[in-house]
């Protein structure tokens, strides 16, 4: 028995040793790749800046600690590039002396349209330094041939696909699949265009969302088509016609003929072509990769006065602390408010909206910041329903051409699984002591009182939502109604009727709100503060983690898990778009 304690002792203790080291060489495996990769970058003449456009596009970087663990053990991980990351360095690629050009390597970007733009007027600005932009990829999604468009050359291997095929919005309709399992979906809305609903009530598209989705759709390729007709030389037409003839699946040689493409190169052909550009013989071109371009030094001086980013992403208090928690985005907007150096605000949305009571309260911190220093909006791929909600009071409204906004609407769903329960052999009975005590039970049907009840709910959500617009816009409610009604509109046509007041990306916001703050010198300071890296790395291994392997197991149909988890998280009234707003 004594050499049995013994040896269980001597066990334990190794495996606490173990563990400890374990412990200490994890953390420092992380503390060495975290210092390593915030090393300041210093920048050789003639230095190419690389940016792969690969991985997924979201307004704002952050940390991931999964992809520096998995570079570390050699294995692959999903890339997030921000966008304030790419309009940053592309800035600095153009005031460096020491960078030449650009060089855009072809991958798969998924993003908004809206934000590609910025992408790609940053890199129109970029080419009046002078410097030049070359372009390559094995295959173009038609989205990332859209940014590369502009550039000098554009180049694709021989045996690559080219994708150029015109836009599509497909909806995913659920009415049938519940009927099946005994679910009705109890809709009270108010809106026309109100389609956030359709899926649990049509099977297919109702003739006011068809309708709105034809005229957004057209809207937002005719501005792709403009800015690819103007850097390509090619007539709007003839773009259409190559379109029509699904590129991808037409020789690559037909890309070349039709002057959509300069090339077709192999990719260890690129170096040369590059040195051709900075006239460099017997040497590899000096890629600059888009992580090192961000820890180049920015040369800008330090500035007393501040002009602050707010930024506000994703859904509106969806049930989780994923998007905009509206309690954590007010404090942000009540500590910006109280700066004294804070001289102006730029207020960057990009969300389709959520609980209506939450972008309520987001209106209100926003109208009490606005009555002491100027407020911009800088709309970016949404700014819809309650995105349009937490922006109608701005001083004005900055959107992209093809920015989706508007959904000025309201809706409410209660699901009724009386017929569910039925199938399982389920009964329910209660006990109340008031008439209304069981009120909205989801085991049973609407009574036409609790219909009524909630439909007068939803409609006095409805007007003030639009008695927030009409204000903000300085507009009678009766003209805003004309325009509301749940309506999807482009940045374009929204500022035809009112909505938004001019066309541009994040910095033109930010010189309108230096302008209205009368700054000649000022320094910009994003809000909430990101993140530090230990702080990511603990996040992540909680509901970071259970996001990833959900997203691995399920493929492409985890968004549509995400579609239904999401009703389960609704509380009160909603202001949103259709949760499957996907357009390719």
């Amino acid at each position: 028995m004594k050499q049995f304690f013994k040896y269980t002792l001597a066990t334990i203790v190794g495996v606490i040793i173990a563990w400890f080291i374990g412990i200490l060489l994890f953390f420092g495996i992380v503390g060495a790749l975290s210092k390593s990769d915030a090393s300041v970058t210093t920048l050789k003449p003639n230095s190419v800046y690389e940016l792969e456009l690969k991985g997924t596009l979201t307004d704002r970087s952050e940390d991931n600690p999964y992809l520096l663990l998995a570079e570390a053990f050699g294995q692959p991980e999903e890339k997030v590039i921000g966008l304030d990351d790419v309009l940053a360095n592309i800035s600095k690629a153009k005031n460096d002396v020491n960078i030449a050009g650009i060089y855009l390597k072809g991958g798969m970007l998924f993003g908004g349209f809206a934000s590609f733009k910025e992408i790609r007027d940053a890199l129109t600005d970029f080419k009046t330094s002078g410097k030049f932009i070359v372009a390559y990829a094995d295959t173009y999604m038609q989205s990332n041939y859209y940014i590369t468009s502009v550039a000098d050359k554009v180049l694709i291997n021989p045996e690559g696909l080219f994708e150029f095929k015109g836009l599509a919005s497909e909806k995913v309709f659920f009415k049938n699949t519940l009927e099946k399992l005994g679910i009705q979906m109890q809709i009270v809305k108010v809106g026309t265009y109100k389609s956030a609903v359709e899926p649990f009530v049509n099977t297919k598209m109702s003739d006011a969302n068809r309708e709105q989705v034809t005229v957004y759709l057209n809207s937002m390729w005719s501005t792709i088509l403009k800015q690819i007709s103007t850097d390509r030389k090619i007539p709007i037409d003839k773009l259409n016609g190559f379109a029509d003839e699904m590129m991808m699946f037409q020789p690559t040689e037909k890309a070349l003929k039709y002057n959509l493409i300069d090339s077709l190169v192999y990719a260890d052909q690129v170096d040369s072509i590059l040195k051709s550009y900075i006239k460099v013989k017997g040497e590899k071109v000096n890629l600059v990769k888009h992580s090192k371009m961000s820890k180049v030094h920015d040369q800008k001086k330090f500035e007393k006065n501040k002009l602050a980013v707010i930024y506000a992403v994703g859904g509106i208090d969806d049930g989780d602390n994923q998007g905009i928690v509206s309690e954590k985005l007010i404090e942000t907007i009540n500590e910006v408010a109280k700066d004294k150096m804070v001289k102006a605000v730029v207020f960057r949305v990009s969300s389709p909206g959520g609980s209506a009571y939450g972008s309520e309260q987001i209106w209100r911190a926003l109208s009490n910041l606005k009555a002491k220093k100027p407020l911009i909006v800088s709309m970016g791929d949404y700014a819809a329903s309650g995105g349009y909600y937490i922006s109608c009071m701005a001083d004005k409204i900055v959107a992209q051409p093809n920015t989706i906004t508007g959904s000025i609407g309201i809706f409410g769903l209660i699901p009724d699984i009386s017929g569910l329960n039925n199938k399982l052999g389920l009964t329910y009975d209660v006990v109340k002591t008031n008439k209304m005590s069981d009120g909205i039970s989801v085991n049973r049907p609407f009574r036409a009182e609790e219909r009524d009840l909630m439909q007068n709910y939803v409609n006095r959500g409805y007007e003030l939502f639009v008695k927030r617009c009409a204000d903000g816009r300085k507009k009678t409610t009766d003209e805003m109604k004309t325009i509301a009604e749940g309506r999807v509109w482009t940045g374009e046509d929204a500022l035809r009727i009112g909505l938004v007041d001019e066309l541009g990306g994040m910095n033109d916001a930010i010189k309108i709100a230096a302008t209205q703050a009368k700054l000649t010198a000022y320094q910009v300071r994003e809000y909430p503060e990101k993140e530090d890296f230990a702080t990511k790395l603990m996040k992540s291994f909680g509901e970071e983690a259970e996001t990833r392997f959900a997203k691995a197991y399920l493929g492409e149909n985890y968004k549509l898990f995400i579609h239904i988890k999401n009703i389960e998280k609704m509380n009160g009234i909603q202001a949103r778009l259709p949760f499957d707003l996907i357009i390719r």
